[in-house]
């Protein structure tokens, strides 16, 4: 699903009155099929951008077009079909803490359920074998009837994962999907999220901290910083002096172990983390 945002001004709902917009003036296009990671430190306005994105809030100026159409000029039963075909994956998964996780990962599917097959999915998990295939991808295999409370944080996001690889969407948009994982598990899970998008043919916009793998993971890197886009760029075309410009005072996050940076010879690989 093609994704286009002009000249796009928003503010989150719970801003003070009188703050500066989160974003001031993006203009982003995503085609169908691509997968492009958004990078920029705290307070950027990547979350913002997100929830544009998802027809979830609606720009103070600009445009936001889905799939060549402004969500914003449909009719509500039209708007919800839209949402429908969107996957809006917070950093924080919503997962109720009594409910089992093949319940949490089928629940990806409810957008395309009615009322009735939804209630009833609740007691009667239907396709256990989808969700147990889901959690496999993400090594969460023996969690599959875990209540979700017994679950570490990184389990959790990556039960949210799981949760994305069976919603009926061709736009996914995920925030932050690697803070609560060590970096072995975060490239697992971003290879895993990236490959089932390139072979369903869905369209990935993602969120990170975490320059390295977004660097090694995407062929389109978005920095954003103070709701601009400072570039827009092919991974061989992100320096150090780029990265410098974007954060600023505020290091970036980055695994242990990277390759040089371009023109660099040696590995930059003490850097600590900015958590």
């Amino acid at each position: 699903m093609q994704l286009t945002l002009a000249a796009l001004d928003a503010r989150p709902p719970t801003a003070r009155r009188g703050a500066p917009s989160a974003l001031t003036g993006v203009s982003l296009e995503v085609e169908a099929g691509e997968q492009v990671a958004i990078i920029g430190p705290s307070g950027a306005g990547k979350t913002t951008l997100l929830h544009c994105a998802a027809a979830a809030l609606r720009p103070s100026a600009g445009s936001v077009r889905i799939g060549g159409v402004d969500p914003w000029t449909l009719p509500r039963r039209e708007l919800t079909r839209l949402r429908g075909r969107l996957y809006l994956a917070p950093q924080v998964p919503p997962l109720p803490p009594r409910q089992r996780v093949v319940t949490a990962v089928l629940a990806g599917r409810l957008p395309v359920q009615s009322l009735a097959r939804s209630i009833r999915s609740l007691f009667h998990p239907t396709d256990i074998p989808a969700a147990h295939a889901a959690l496999e991808r993400l090594d969460l295999g023996d969690k599959l009837f875990e209540r979700v409370d017994r679950l570490s944080g990184g389990e959790r996001q990556r039960v949210g994962l799981a949760r994305a690889l069976l919603a009926p969407a061709t736009l996914w948009l995920i925030d932050e999907p690697l803070s609560s994982l060590d970096p072995a598990r975060a490239a697992q899970a971003m290879a895993t999220l990236i490959d089932a998008a390139r072979v369903s043919s869905r369209t990935l916009v993602a969120t990170l901290h975490d320059v390295d793998i977004a660097l090694a993971s995407f062929p389109r890197i978005v920095g954003l910083r103070d709701g601009r886009i400072v570039f827009d760029l092919p991974p061989r075309g992100i320096t150090r002096e780029r990265l410098a410009e974007l954060y600023g005072q505020e290091q970036p996050e980055r695994a242990s172990a990277r390759p040089a940076w371009p023109g660099e010879t040696p590995r930059l690989a003490a850097m600590p983390p900015c958590r």
